[in-house]
């Protein structure tokens, strides 16, 4: 799972999944959903996503993979 923040359009993109999105549906204003050809969800678009998302704290939790930093 990554975490994407584009500050020049204010979005933030979360993938779920390496499999490339096949179809897209808004679920509420300016938040999309991305589901590959099998239907499965692989990525979520937040637009304005400093309105929407608390971007100042992120808090992993028993996560059982590795965790990176890639700074900005």
């Amino acid at each position: 799972m990554k975490l994407n923040y584009y500050a020049d359009t204010d979005s933030l993109y979360i993938d779920l999944s390496e499999q490339p999105s096949a179809e897209s549906r808004e679920i509420s204003e300016g938040v999309v959903l991305d589901y590959d050809s099998a239907g499965n969800l692989v990525g979520i678009d937040i637009d304005n996503a400093s309105a929407k998302v608390q971007m100042n704290t992120l808090v992993l939790n028993r996560l059982p993979g590795t965790v990176e930093t890639i700074a900005g």
